[in-house]
């Protein structure tokens, strides 16, 4: 396969080309390949891969998807064709089987690590890339996980009634925040952005394409809730941010890269803590203003 390209030569494909529009892409034959429906931001085009076939326990909480086994890929248009990326949760078994599977296909892997400590079973997440037609690599990302993971395509069943409640004061910790949250699977999610996203193969990392710090609130009852997620900070952020974290009684569970070109340099750094809530968004919002967020 002619995809994808090394970073360099993605770079000089992308000095050379014209942009490309999301209306250049038939959209519908790439969720036929995933056999997903994409959500979409601006011309992102991100699909949900969450491993709800897991049942993970840590520290007595039994994770919910949406807290730490949410995977997925996302792609952007990029001069006729389109950039990928993504992050794929994996068991321990399941890692080298699909690796083999997407390296055959012509994707790349950036990275491969844990994100949180203690879990049974233990997960790992992959992160992918690639450039190229994208109904192709939609095709075979779906072919590496059906063939060497247990990943679920089907649609959930559904099931009458009100989405999880979110047993948490979110009024709160939106105000603690200094972001308004959304409701998620019974997890309360945040997606805060930095004031100048990094750019990878001249292409900004928007939130859609991983380029934003996640918090996720899952509540644990009584007030509590189990928080985790990763922040994203340039090298000088790195301890300013953990020292943070630590203060405010907060687990820092991974430090590591997602990419292997993106300018400037970023690191993601992973945390686990369950507490009362209000105490932790506190301890989160110490650590965000430690980076560059975008202002409240």
């Amino acid at each position: 396969m002619k995809y994808p390209l090394t970073p360099l030569a993605l770079g000089v494909a992308l000095l050379l080309s014209s942009p490309a529009r999301a209306a250049d892409i038939d959209w519908k034959k790439v969720d036929a390949a995933l056999g997903k429906t994409a959500a979409v931001s601006g011309e992102v085009h991100r699909y949900g891969l969450p491993r709800s076939d897991l049942h993970v326990t840590l520290d007595g909480v039994s994770i919910k998807p949406a807290l730490a086994l949410g995977g997925w890929v996302a792609f952007a248009p990029m001069h006729g064709e389109a950039m990928l990326m993504g992050d794929l949760v994996l068991l321990e078994t399941e890692i080298t089987p699909v690796m083999t599977k997407l390296l055959e296909s012509g994707l790349d892997i950036t990275a491969i690590h844990n994100h949180i400590l203690r879990a049974a079973p233990a997960t790992f997440y992959m992160h992918v890339a690639g450039h190229g037609d994208p109904e192709k690599m939609a095709a075979s990302i779906r072919s590496a996980l059906s063939s060497a993971s247990k990943t679920p395509f089907d649609s959930p069943a559904t099931t009458a009634g009100p989405a999880p409640a979110i047993d948490l004061d979110t009024a709160k910790i939106d105000a603690v925040m200094g972001a308004k949250g959304t409701a998620n699977g019974g997890v309360y999610q945040f997606g805060i952005p930095r004031r100048e996203p990094a750019t990878e193969g001249a292409m900004q990392v928007n939130a859609a394409l991983g380029g934003a710090n996640a918090i996720n609130f899952q509540p644990t009852g009584n007030g509590k809730a189990a928080i985790t997620g990763d922040f994203l900070v340039t090298g000088n952020e790195v301890n300013p941010l953990i020292r943070a974290l630590r203060a405010g009684d907060i687990e820092v569970t991974a430090i590591h890269s997602h990419m292997l070109d993106e300018n400037p340099r970023m690191f993601f750094i992973h945390f686990w803590a369950d507490d009362d809530a209000l105490k932790l968004a506190h301890g989160v919002r110490a650590a965000l203003d430690k980076t560059a967020v975008a202002q409240r």
